[in-house]
């Protein structure tokens, strides 16, 4: 038996190495402080879960879920993209998909838009998928880096006339994983006109719309006149309403982005739990106060990290929004060097950021998901071993 030729082209596990030594650590009983991975630790809101409950113990619930949601579930989609971001007409039937998370029909995307000849326009650095779902389809990446320079925004005027004629599909991630940056409605109306000049579908990941602190609100890149003409976006429950394991999201937007995601998917996938689509639908009912409540926990991790680093030398911004910090490592280290060295030096886990990308290189992440005591501890472990920033 041989894997596909295709799995030749997909990287193997950046992290593995990193895993074997920290799990040898473990097994040696060194107590490590885990700021890899961007899961929210805090339980479901009980509303939501409560919602599940009732739906469960409801028999209509037990058989197939209609292939594109329930009319419920699309009409509550429809009501929340209104009042979050006054995005009005959106049509139920034709303009909303509910999606398994964000994951799957990102990846359902390419495969419904992007073969052999094509080219992906891409984040660099960025969500592995956006990479090794151009890979699985038979298209060709090309990388748009995201400097710092240029506040972590592509220069869509640097991209090549040949590629963008030839792109099938434009990647953007606002508030960005794994930078944290943010982007304006006056760059969203630049990415429509660029993509409605090359017929290209912009599919933008909102995976982080609701993680904002200080009354930021990240805007949608529907709110653009004619944007979904040439636009889709994706969303999901997951960090939001800490519903990682839930696997509920949905796409909204132009309608052929739609039909093609839904082609894809009616292969593929059966749909979503009836039971889970009623607790999304409660989910978007979630008080304001109770969302702001989880939001002031982030940020005060958030404060904590960068007085911390601060305190070590680090110069940076403070991110407007997600549950990351991207931070450059000191100079004569390349990421995955700094990055080991925490490791045994402090028995801390981050990622680098090559692991995102090559532009990444020079940068490693930390997530806010863990406790304020936990990240006041790795500071603390930073600074014991004398690990200061150096520019």
């Amino acid at each position: 038996m041989q894997f596909a030729q295709r799995l030749e082209k997909i990287p193997p596990y950046l992290f593995a190495e990193l895993d074997r030594k920290r799990n040898e650590l473990v097994s040696q009983g060194v107590d490590i402080i885990n700021m890899a991975i961007g899961d929210p630790d805090k339980p479901t809101p009980v509303h939501i879960v409560k919602a599940m409950h009732e739906a469960i113990d409801d028999p209509s619930t037990h058989n197939y879920p209609p292939y594109r949601g329930t009319k419920e579930y699309r009409q509550a989609v429809v009501d929340w993209m209104q009042r979050r971001f006054g995005v009005s007409g959106l049509n139920p039937e034709t303009e909303v998909i509910p999606s398994i998370g964000s994951k799957e029909a990102i990846h359902n995307t390419f495969l419904a838009f992007a073969e052999p000849g094509d080219y992906t326009l891409i984040p660099n650095p960025g969500y592995p998928v956006y990479r090794t779902s151009t890979f699985f389809a038979g298209a060709e990446p090309y990388y748009m880096p995201l400097l710092p320079e240029q506040g972590f925004l592509p220069d869509l005027q640097a991209i090549p006339e040949a590629v963008a004629s030839k792109a099938k599909l434009l990647w953007v991630n606002y508030p960005n994983n794994p930078t944290g940056a943010t982007a304006s409605l006056e760059f969203f109306v630049e990415l429509v006109e660029f993509c409605q000049k090359y017929d290209i579908l912009l599919c933008h990941d909102h995976a982080y719309s609701e993680i904002a602190y200080e009354g930021y609100q990240p805007p949608s890149v529907l709110q653009i006149p004619g944007a979904k003409e040439i636009a889709i976006e994706f969303h999901s429950l997951s960090k939001s309403y800490n519903m990682a394991g839930w696997r509920i999201g949905f796409v909204v937007g132009n309608a052929l982005g739609i039909k093609g995601l839904s082609q894809v998917k009616t292969n593929i996938d059966s749909g979503i739990f009836k039971a889970i689509q009623r607790a999304a639908i409660a989910a978007y009912s979630t008080d304001t106060k109770e969302l702001q409540q989880l939001l002031s926990v982030y940020q005060k991790r958030r404060d904590i990290v960068i007085e911390g680093l601060k305190s070590l030398g680090w110069t940076i911004p403070t991110p407007k929004a997600t549950l990351y910090v991207w931070v450059p490592v000191p100079k004569g280290y390349t990421c995955a060097e700094f990055v080991t060295l925490l490791l045994e030096k402090c028995a801390i886990v981050v990622p680098p950021g090559n692991g995102y990308g090559d532009a990444g290189e020079g940068f490693f992440r930390i997530a806010l998901t863990i406790s304020q005591e936990r990240l006041s501890e790795a500071m603390q472990r930073m600074k014991q071993a004398g690990i200061y920033y150096q520019a």
